[in-house]
Parts: C-alpha cells; structure tokens; sequence
C-alpha cells in the first residue's frame, strides 16, 4: 500500500490511540475524551449555540446534546438565553466546569508530551499545519457542511 492511501489508516490509528489514553486518563476525573473536547472548547471563550458547539468541536449536534445533557447535570455547564436571539440558547462552563477542565487538561499534560516526544519543534508545526489542511479539505466536501450551507441560503 503507497503512503498516500495508508493516510486514512494511520490517521485513524493516532486518533484511536489518543482517544483510549485520554479515555483511560481522564476516567478518574469522571469525563471522557469527547467530553473533554467539549469542555476545551467552551473554556476557549464566550458562550456558543450548541450549534456553534458542534461545528467547532467538530461533531454531530445529537452528540453534543447528549453530552451538554449530562454535564449540565453534573453542574459543569450551563444554559442560558441568547443574548440577540430569544429563541436560542447558549451554553458556557460554570465555575465548576471551568475548574473540571483546568483538572483534566492538567492530567492529559503527559500525553501530550508523549505525542511530541519523537518530533522537533518544526516537525510539529508542520504536523499541526498539515492536519489543518487535510480537515478544512475534507470539511469542505461536508455533507453535513452542505446541507448547513443549503439551510442557510433559504
């Protein structure tokens, strides 16, 4: 198999990988690998829509409102009226949220070393630049992307 068909493959493995350490990490602070990617997401600023939410985490907006659901319940975010838009609503982390975040982020410091350990500084940069590109690019041919853009022109 040539490189440029064993792309998706070896893709597939580093995602794997990451998401079982990070699982298995992050099971004694009670949050999940995608349950984290959430957190990192809302603690990256403002309140968003859950639909901002799954577009910049990226997943599906059933996904991401099973797991508002039960953070919400666990008090690590909250919901809140939208502030130009009554019909919508806006999620955030709480106090808690945040703190829960700081704490998982700190405990996932060792992975991340792990992930850069055989690279050097420039090699990762290239990396995360590369990795960029090949989402935008697959983003682009979206379905989900084109049926957004479809609701959005009418």
């Amino acid at each position: 198999m040539d490189q440029k068909n064993e792309l998706p493959l070896v893709l597939r493995s580093a995602y794997h990988s990451l998401h079982r350490q990070s699982n298995l990490r992050f099971e004694e602070h009670g949050v999940t690998a995608d349950q984290f990617v959430l957190l990192a997401t809302l603690a990256r600023g403002d309140a968003l829509t859950q639909r901002e939410l799954a577009g910049r985490m990226p997943s599906d907006p059933s996904t991401v409102r099973a797991m508002l659901a039960l953070l919400r319940k666990r008090g690590l975010v909250s919901r809140d009226t939208h502030p130009t838009d009554g019909r919508a609503k806006t999620v955030s982390l709480t106090k808690a949220g945040r703190q829960k975040f700081q704490q998982v982020w700190e405990s996932g410091q060792s992975i991340r070393d792990q992930m850069v350990c055989s690279l050097s500084t420039a090699e990762v940069t290239t990396l995360v630049t590369l990795l960029r590109r090949v989402a935008e690019s697959l983003a682009e041919s979206s379905p989900i992307k084109a049926a957004a853009a479809t609701e959005n022109a009418t």
